[in-house]
């Protein structure tokens, strides 16, 4: 059952056939960074007494958890 109805579903299709490869490759990397950015400020907010050391070694290795994963 689909509850919520893809409005726009049709405009973004096209729009993704209108775009070069290098156009999709450049938005791949713009929400990769945009993503890792967001989840790292959400763990600062709940990690905020951490020192910096801490805090980056902590990032790694959640990062490492989504990666390389044997589905």
């Amino acid at each position: 059952m689909n509850i919520k109805p893809k409005l726009n579903h049709k405009v973004y299709l096209e729009t993704l056939r209108r775009m070069s490869n290098e156009q999709k490759l450049q938005k791949v990397f713009e929400l990769s960074f945009f993503s890792k950015n967001l989840f790292r400020e959400g763990l600062r907010k709940t990690f905020y007494d951490l020192t910096e050391e801490q805090f980056n070694e902590l990032f790694l290795r959640r990062i490492k958890k989504c990666y390389n994963r044997d589905y």
